[in-house]
């Protein structure tokens, strides 16, 4: 069976924002030829276009969204000095988002973003 690799962005239960990975089986279709997944709930789409030299503060996702690269290249960092960079094709589960009833502090919670090399970097959000 094969399985397509989620990245996602999360909340731990410390506050901080983390990544990890798990798969989605792709167990639906017509195997060999077409192996799909479950259908995942969407709400909506939003195209973003970010100028070179674009960087975000540390914040928190909004409400949890896919994020896909569609041209150029972005790096998220983390508090804890750790960063991944996605490019065009790649993509992640942004599900960082402030605890309930938290108060945002940036010394705990969040991420930043920026974009990456002399190419605008162009991205697809599917809100969940």
């Amino acid at each position: 069976m094969s399985s397509f690799t989620k990245v996602t962005l999360f909340t731990d239960t410390d506050g901080r924002a983390r990544f990890r990975e798990e798969s989605i089986a792709l167990d639906q279709g017509n195997p060999p030829a077409v192996c799909l997944s479950a259908i995942s709930p969407a709400s909506g789409v939003q195209f973003r276009e970010s100028p070179v030299g674009f960087r975000a503060p540390v914040h928190c996702t909004g409400a949890p969204q896919w994020l896909f690269v569609l041209s150029g290249a972005m790096e998220i960092g983390l508090l804890d000095g750790t960063s991944r960079v996605f490019k065009a094709g790649e993509h992640f589960f942004s599900a960082d988002t402030l605890p309930e009833g938290a108060t945002f502090d940036p010394a705990i919670h969040g991420h930043w973003s920026r974009q990456l090399g002399d190419e605008p970097l162009v991205t697809l959000f599917v809100k969940a």
